[in-house]
């Protein structure tokens, strides 16, 4: 079996008394869409920023793609992350510049990874298209609705070509039926783009369409594994309140 896109082991982040991970693990394989679900502060941010770099953890082995994320310097952990997409729940558009000119930005921040690209319409339109909003190409963000732009904000992500997706709370601030909408995307981005995926959530219906395996996140560990069948299968207290 190849070695997994994503290795965490035995991960530990305290903050003043605050032991907020306490021997984390996960594995991503390659393709893979992987859920974290915890509650409010149980750790999961912390872990992704862990993850890539943002945080340093206390102790604990973390490798993307096979390197050791706490052994890089600046310059490889900058070229490491153009691998690695985000999705947060802010969307973080810049609201000064209209569409087509937030997806032109990181092609023209990563031309080490591209090059000098003259006209990036072509690859710009491509991943418009890829979530049904070509039309917008010359909108501002204030034009958009909170579903257009988390629909933008994952075409940027996409625009980078990246290996592996890193979602927080995707739905998060959402109505119902654009939730779905996000979250029938999604799967769709990751069967497309053979994508490797990473989505902390608390909505259970995202992790019911998207996880191919869940972790419960619990006092700082991995407290029960599996698909969302087995999970949700659980009598045990702990994890039946995550599904009710």
């Amino acid at each position: 079996m190849s070695q997994p896109i994503i290795e965490i082991q035995e991960l530990k982040k305290r903050f003043g008394t605050n032991q907020v991970l306490n021997g984390f693990h996960l594995e991503l394989n390659d393709g893979e869409s992987l859920v974290v679900m915890g509650k409010s502060g149980s750790g999961k941010s912390v872990m992704i920023k862990c993850l890539i770099g943002l945080v340093q953890p206390d102790s604990g082995k973390i490798q993307v793609m096979g390197q050791d994320m706490t052994q890089l310097e600046q310059e490889q952990l900058d070229e490491i992350r153009t691998e690695i997409g985000f999705l947060f729940q802010g969307s973080a558009l810049y609201d000064s510049m209209s569409v087509r000119e937030n997806l032109e930005f990181p092609l023209r921040r990563h031309t080490k990874k591209f090059g000098k690209i003259k006209d990036a319409t072509p690859m710009v339109l491509e991943v418009l298209k890829s979530v049904g909003l070509e039309k917008a190409i010359d909108l501002m963000p204030n034009e958009l609705s909170g579903g257009m732009k988390r629909r933008i904000a994952l075409a940027r992500t996409l625009i980078l070509k990246p290996k592996i997706i890193l979602y927080d709370e995707p739905t998060t601030g959402l109505d119902p039926i654009t939730s779905k909408e996000i979250i029938q995307l999604m799967k769709s981005v990751q069967e497309t783009y053979k994508t490797s995926s990473i989505i902390i959530t608390h909505d259970i219906d995202c992790a019911r369409v998207v996880a191919d395996r869940m972790i419960l996140l619990i006092d700082g560990k991995n407290y029960i594994e599996g698909t969302f069948d087995e999970i949700s299968k659980s009598e045990d207290p702990k994890v039946k309140a995550f599904f009710k």
